[in-house]
C-alpha cells in the first residue's frame, strides 16, 4: 500500500509540474524565428525536483495537454500542428532533456554542481532537437537554423540552466525535509 501511495503522490507532483510548465511557457520574449520562453526553465525544474521518471512524466503530460489542443505552449498555443511546426522540435526534445537531466542527477547526486551540468546538457539536447526540426520544417539552411534557433539561446539557456538548478535543488531539499518526497528517489540530498 505504501508504494502505491508514493507512486500516486509522485504522479500528482508530475501533474502539478506539468501545470507549472504551462504557466511558465507563457513568459515569452518574442524573437523572429523562435521566442525565448519559460518552458525550458520549467523542464529543468521538473527533472531537478522530480528526477528522471516523474520529471519525464511531467513533461510528457505537458506535451500531451498541448498536443490535444490545450493552449499550454508558448504564446497560449496548442494543438498537434505546433509539434510538427518549426518550433516543435524544442518541445519534443523536452522529453529527452528531462530524462537525461534526471538520469544524470540520479547517477551523481541532487546537488548544485551536478544539477548545473545536467541542466546545461539538457539545454544542449533541447537546442539540438529544436534546430533540426526548425531547419526542415521551415526549409532553412543549417546556418539559418543555427543562427535563428540556437545561437541566440545559448547565454539565456545557461542562465536558465543555473536558475533551474538552484531553484530545483532548493525546492527538492525542502520537499525532502518536509517528507513530501520519498527518500528512495534520490542518492544524495
Amino acid at each position: 500500500m505504501h508504494a502505491t501511495n508514493e507512486r500516486l503522490k509522485m504522479s500528482l507532483y508530475a501533474a502539478l509540474m506539468a501545470g507549472i510548465t504551462a504557466i511558465l511557457a507563457q513568459l515569452t520574449i518574442p524573437l523572429p524565428l523562435v521566442p525565448i520562453t519559460g518552458q525550458t526553465l520549467a523542464i529543468g525544474l521538473c527533472a531537478t525536483i522530480l528526477g528522471r521518471k516523474y520529471g519525464t512524466m511531467a513533461v510528457a503530460l505537458y506535451i500531451a495537454m498541448g498536443a490535444v489542443g490545450l493552449p499550454v505552449f508558448s504564446e497560449a498555443k496548442g494543438g498537434f500542428s505546433v509539434l510538427v511546426g518549426p518550433t516543435g522540435g524544442y518541445i519534443i526534445g523536452f522529453i529527452i532533456t528531462a530524462y537525461i537531466t534526471g538520469l544524470i542527477l540520479e547517477k551523481t547526486s541532487f546537488t548544485l554542481t551536478p544539477a548545473v551540468i545536467a541542466n546545461i546538457i539538457g539545454m544542449i539536447i533541447t537546442l539540438v532537437f529544436g534546430a533540426v526540426q526548425l531547419k526542415f520544417a521551415a526549409g532553412l539552411t543549417w546556418d539559418q537554423a543555427l543562427s535563428g534557433g540556437v545561437y541566440p539561446f545559448i547565454i539565456v539557456g545557461i542562465i536558465k540552466a543555473v536558475l533551474a538548478s538552484v531553484l530545483g535543488i532548493t525546492i527538492r531539499r525542502r520537499l525532502l525535509a518536509a517528507k513530501l518526497l520519498p527518500k528512495q528517489e534520490t542518492k544524495a540530498a
